[in-house]
């Protein structure tokens, strides 16, 4: 049965770094090609007054095909969180999400990545669960080892 309407995950993950080491690498937009494996081209279009990227056109591989998305960020948490909405998209009727960085008890940073999937076209249930699954282990997994490997170099 093919699924269309939009749903919401989160999932946690520590990091062995500071929240502020791990915004710093969320919020370096322009350097997502180098660790995040499906990120294919990142144009920052506009930036704020402190240089930061505030709309940001995607092109990434997902749903066995490329696809292009443009995100507007909101730096209004940084450095505890950086959040985002999906302003234009050709798969994507929404793509809208956030990073949150907690001290975690026993050192560290508990990373927390929410996102919330809306497709234009329907899809078949399990290939939009894997697509995000995908989308969050990239999230999650990629940017762990790229933060660690940043702080150890």
């Amino acid at each position: 049965m093919a699924e269309q309407a939009t749903e919401r995950r989160s999932e946690h993950r520590i990091v062995s770094a500071t929240p502020e080491q791990c915004f710093a690498v969320v919020s370096d937009v322009e350097s997502y090609p180098q660790w995040a494996a499906d990120i294919k081209q990142v144009t920052v279009e506009t930036r704020d007054v402190e240089g930061r990227p505030l709309e940001v056109s995607w092109r990434a591989g997902a749903f066995g095909r490329s696809t292009s998305y443009t995100l507007a960020y909101d730096y209004s948490g940084a450095p505890r969180s950086l959040s985002w909405k999906q302003v234009a998209g050709d798969l994507t009727s929404k793509l809208d999400g956030a990073y949150r960085f907690d001290p975690a008890p026993d050192g560290g940073t508990e990373v927390t990545y929410s996102l919330e999937v809306g497709l234009r076209v329907p899809l078949p249930g399990f290939i939009k669960r894997r697509a995000q699954s995908r989308i969050m282990h990239t999230a999650l997994e990629e940017l762990k080892a790229r933060v660690e490997s940043s702080i150890s170099a």
